[in-house]
């Protein structure tokens, strides 16, 4: 390649003094503020510490800098108030480099450096040609010592170059790794942004970094950095959890039509006396109390009455008989129940507990039923949530059509449009297509279609197609029994086994009405396909990728890129 300039024969290098004469050094000698004079011939570079330092030039290029020490200015001030010159001194140079006063009688001779090959020795630009580099050959690394390419600097001992994220989730989904990563911010996008979050906390729970927390408004947000793992996207039963499928990989092949594949039904009742505050037949609370007494779980996460507001729902666990008659009864808004799964924040009540030997029951939507049984199909650690996630033996899911935002429900719909304070309120149920509203004498305060309130209910809701929680061990509701009494679907053999201790001690018979419950939930399957945006497939892969989402539900397709 040669230079386009004609002119460039005349001009200077730049950056390289042009050579002054001996009058101009003169002038430059007298105006430095050095005690020494330096060579008419030096250039100027700082030293270690900032200070001016002279790097004589040759024809060979300048001195190296380790052949050039920093100025002494205390020298130098010593040597000019004794009144001793340079040449006096033996130092003919000016410099304390070239070795000329060591007593070996000859002065050094700088070798560092080489004339640039497009520079002439006066310091004039030349045309020099260039030869292109070789086209598809790799650019060697010579010299001993040298590092491969491949190789990274300093790499920690034990450190693993892949990305271990990408493995299991490309086992769990059976399907490509995918290209980019996927972040909190595609959940923050296309579920909580988009008001289809249902509060189940699952994504809280999977995340390997406990970069997921709950915000003041219930919902989740990113409380450290995200490290685009794709865990908290991947379970999450309104992202990319395929929830239907999932009822297959629990409960079979039949596990999809119908109230799914159970082992029995029964509608049942509780003869104790404390029945009277629990939710119909108190069927729930006497399970959990029988597998307590018979040492089968050390605790149940249930959910319980807030201190500070009224008919708020948050996580408790509770390990005696009586937390769990104190908490019966039904709240109808979520707890981010498995977001409360880190055993840490329930160690006062677990104090002699070794957390590999704990046993735990949840009771839970049909919802966060399928999120746990996702998150407990693979041996992944889910840090402080894992040890809380692996101790769940037990599940126990509420029919749900649909459950509501706490500050909709209690404050807008029942507080300020119908002038009922949520302290007046003693007992709340969902019963044949009503919202039924009780003060605490059991007197009525309100029935009123359950439509009306659509505006307060969590809209994923809408998309979920699970009304009677095929996922789970135990199923209990209201629907297809008469007052009093509570409708349970037996699912599993572990279901079996908690209701078999719990049957002595209820009044039991036959699911009085089990086309109610099949009505229901072929009602609530109507209403899913006609909100999902994507296809109800339960043959499908159980996970689905971010892309195809976007794509199905037009949400953005990278927020991360686009300054989410």
């Amino acid at each position: 390649m040669t230079s386009e300039d004609p002119n460039a024969d005349d001009q200077p290098l730049p950056g390289v003094p042009e050579t002054a004469d001996d009058e101009d050094a003169d002038e430059q000698s007298s105006s430095s503020p050095r005690s020494a004079s330096p060579r008419e011939d030096a250039a100027s570079v700082p030293s270690v510490d900032g200070a001016g330092v002279e790097r004589p030039a040759t024809e060979s290029g300048t001195v190296p800098a380790d052949q050039v020490g920093p100025e002494d200015d205390t020298d130098a001030g010593d040597a000019a108030s004794d009144g001793v010159t340079p040449d006096e001194s033996g130092d003919d140079c000016g410099c304390s480099s070239c070795g000329c006063d060591d007593g070996g009688g000859e002065r050094a001779v700088a070798d560092g450096g080489a004339t640039p090959a497009n520079v002439s020795p006066d310091g004039q630009l030349v045309n020099v040609e260039f030869t292109d580099p070789a086209e598809g050959v790799s650019q060697e690394i010579d010299g001993e010592g040298s590092d491969p390419p491949d190789r990274r600097v300093q790499l920690p001992e034990g450190a693993d170059l892949e990305t271990p994220g990408y493995e299991i989730r490309s086992a769990m989904n059976d399907i490509e790794t995918p290209d980019e990563k996927t972040w909190f911010m595609e959940l923050d996008e296309a579920v909580i942004d988009e008001g289809r979050c249902i509060q189940c906390g699952t994504c809280v729970a999977a995340c390997p970094s406990d970069s997921i927390g709950i915000g003041d408004d219930d919902l989740p947000e990113l409380v450290k950095m995200c490290t685009g793992c794709s865990l908290c996207w991947d379970f999450c039963p309104r992202g990319g959890l395929r929830y239907e499928r999932q009822w297959k990989i629990t409960g079979g092949d039949d596990n999809v039509s119908g109230a799914g594949d159970p082992i029995t039904e029964f509608s049942a009742r509780v003869e104790d006396d404390w029945r009277e505050g629990s939710q119909d037949g108190g069927v729930v609370t006497s399970v959990l109390i029988h597998l307590l007494e018979a040492g089968e779980i050390d605790g149940a996460l249930i959910a319980t009455e807030s201190d500070e507001e009224a008919w708020k729902a948050e996580s408790f666990l509770a390990t005696t008989p009586e937390e769990l008659i104190e908490n019966t009864g039904t709240i109808y808004n979520q707890t981010m129940a498995l977001g409360n799964l880190g055993l840490d924040q329930w160690e006062h009540k677990l104090p002699d507990e070794d957390p590999e030997d704990l046993s735990l029951a949840l009771v839970g939507t049909p919802c966060e039923i399928e999120g746990i049984r996702a998150l407990q199909d693979f041996e992944w650690d889910y840090q402080s949530q894992d040890a809380g996630v692996r101790a769940i033996d037990y599940t126990v899911a509420l029919m749900c059509t649909k459950n509501f935002n706490y500050y909709s429900l209690m404050g807008e719909q029942l507080e300020e449009e119908r002038g009922i304070s949520p302290d007046e309120i003693g007992k709340m149920d969902v019963l044949d297509g009503e919202m039924r509203v009780y003060d605490h004498d059991g007197e009525s305060l309100l029935i009123e279609d359950v439509e009306n309130f659509h505006d307060a209910a969590l809209k994923g809701c809408d998309e979920c197609a699970d009304f009677t929680g095929y996922c789970a061990d135990l199923t209990v509701g209201s629907v297809g029994s008469s007052d009093e009494f509570s409708s349970v679907i037996v699912r599993t053999e572990t279901g079996l086994d908690a209701w078999k201790l719990t049957e002595p001690d209820l009044e039991y018979h036959d699911l009085e009405d089990r086309g109610a419950v099949g009505g229901l939930q072929s009602w609530d399957k109507k209403k899913a396909f006609d909100s999902l945006e994507r296809p109800f497939d339960p043959d499908a892969p159980r996970f689905i990728d971010y892309t195809d989402h976007a794509e199905q539900y037009g949400t953005e397709m990278n927020p991360h890129d686009a300054g989410h």
